[in-house]
């Protein structure tokens, strides 16, 4: 997940260096959705690991 958050940022800056804006704010958008997926899961999978354990 955090990879596709890289790759979409990466996108969206070499996009926006060429010129293209909408492909850079859709690329922007698609990295800060992916990047809070990432994190919602990993708070979830911190807090399964910790109770399992228990």
């Amino acid at each position: 997940m955090l990879r596709w958050t890289i790759t979409f940022i990466i996108i969206a800056i070499i996009a926006g260096i060429l010129g293209f804006g909408g492909i850079a704010g859709g690329a922007a958008t698609i990295a800060k959705i992916c990047f809070f997926l990432f994190l919602v899961l990993f708070v979830i999978s911190l807090f399964r690991g910790t109770t399992k354990k228990l």
